[in-house]
């Protein structure tokens, strides 16, 4: 028999994929708002609600804002900006990132980052992560992807925005050795009718041997407790101080109170979904005594084997009678 497909990746210290712990991860991304305080509060509200890490986005604005939107000038809680300098006001660079791996040191709990570009790959190297992460809207950017291939850290790849296509080639220049799939819907906040977590299952059928995630982008906790229902070893959710507060992704984040009850229902649903074996519990003995007018000729034939199992396992047990 062809032994099953190991779906096991390495994240830092943790091991994630089948059989193991979920593992979840507060999405802060740019929801600090370029405030370092807002990065600590959020980082505290991970912890607090047992997240295994917390993941930020990094951008060369210049590489990332197209050219043509530069000088467009915008409203922001900052007075009215050109939409590059907002962008750089949103970036956190080299003295905010050491704070906050300080920060999440001192708190016990992981950080990475979700790179734009390549020179970003090349700044989040400067720290010891347990992986990177690549947004939708990058899977389609082979440079990105061969850089991340090359750091040698597991990659976690959400395929929000593309096709099935689209998926299998950059599985293919990332190599599927030491990635893991996230399914994810690309709308902010996601419809629930098309969340697709169905998705989940043609992921894992495609790629036996890739863990298979879930990042989600909607309103509500539900359809996130589904997707682990559904086999999802890896959970992301962006997290946020105020679902009102300035941000293109606030509206379709978690706030505290809600993280915290989405974690404690994620490991709720990992330990009642079991290992699939049927078995009579201890605790259904008296119930089954109480309730069960009919015992069955199973049972009988079950209770009548086990008995003369036991029988035998006396005979052999004896010891010999000296003649």
């Amino acid at each position: 028999m062809t032994p099953a497909p190991q779906r096991l990746r390495t994240l830092g210290e943790r091991v994630v994929g089948t059989g193991r712990p979920v593992y979840v991860t507060g999405e802060i991304g740019i929801n600090h708002n370029g405030e370092l305080e807002n990065a600590y509060r959020l980082i505290d509200a991970a912890v607090d609600a047992g997240c295994d890490a917390v993941k930020f986005q990094k951008r060369t604005p210049e590489i990332c804002t197209p050219r043509d939107q530069w000088d467009i000038e915008r409203d922001t809680p900052w007075g009215r900006m050109r939409y590059i300098d907002y962008r750089h006001r949103v970036e956190f660079g080299e003295d905010e990132y050491r704070a906050i791996d300080a920060y999440c040191k001192e708190r016990g709990i992981d950080w990475f980052a979700s790179p734009w570009d390549v020179p970003s790959v090349e700044f989040l190297e400067n720290f010891d992560l347990p992986a990177h992460k690549v947004a939708s809207a990058c899977l389609t950017d082979d440079e990105l992807l061969r850089a991340l291939r090359a750091t040698g850290r597991t990659v976690i790849l959400s395929t929000g925005m593309s096709t099935p296509k689209q998926i299998r080639h950059a599985v293919e220049v990332l190599g599927s050795d030491n990635i893991l799939l996230c399914h994810a819907t690309s709308t902010y906040p996601a419809k629930h009718e098309e969340l697709n977590l169905r998705m989940i299952h043609t992921l894992q059928a495609e790629y036996p041997n890739v863990p298979i995630g879930y990042s989600g982008h909607e309103v509500g906790l539900q359809t996130t407790l589904a997707a682990v229902a559904l086999g999802a070893v890896f959970v992301e959710r962006h997290i946020t101080l105020d679902r009102a507060m300035w941000g293109s992704d606030q509206a379709a984040s978690v706030e505290t109170p809600g993280l915290q009850r989405l974690v404690r229902d994620i490991r709720i649903v990992e330990t009642s979904l079991g290992d699939g074996v049927k078995r009579v519990y201890e605790g259904e003995l008296g119930p089954m005594r109480k309730l069960r007018r009919v015992q069955g000729v199973v049972a009988q034939a079950e209770a009548r084997a086990e008995s003369e199992a036991a029988g035998r396992a006396e005979e052999q047990g004896r010891e010999p009678v000296n003649a």
